[in-house]
């Protein structure tokens, strides 16, 4: 019962930053949520709890593939393809890490993601 209420409460959340964000504050978003996915499934392999940890896995990779997709290849310069670079392999680590069951592997995506993370914080 709380747990549905609780991801109401988040779902309304994220609609609510959404709404009227400039496209840089999307994008800020969505590394927002991808750092607490990824603590998320950090915090689900460190219990055993494989179900959570494969559900946190699915969100980071839905949200980086969102993030991939939004990179404009034409106005990017070499920022864009360096971008996408990163994005495949946080994906790869991610995949790996809940495979394998390997926090290392996903404290290293945790790491790149909020390097860039950081990055596009700084730039806004």
């Amino acid at each position: 019962m709380y747990g549905n209420a609780r991801a109401r409460y988040l779902d309304v959340d994220v609609t609510s930053r959404v709404e009227g964000a400039s496209p840089h504050r999307l994008i800020a978003i969505l590394f927002e949520e991808l750092d607490k996915t990824v603590d998320a499934m950090a915090a689900a392999q460190a219990r055993g709890d494989a179900g959570r940890t494969f559900g946190a896995q699915s969100r980071a990779l839905t949200i980086l593939h969102g993030l991939e997709t939004s990179l404009d290849f034409k106005r990017g310069g070499e920022i864009a393809p360096g971008l996408a670079t990163i994005y495949r392999e946080a994906r790869r680590l991610l995949r790996a890490a809940a495979q394998e069951s390997s926090p290392e592997r996903t404290q290293r995506a945790r790491e790149m993601l909020r390097e860039i993370a950081g990055a596009w914080t700084a730039i806004g």
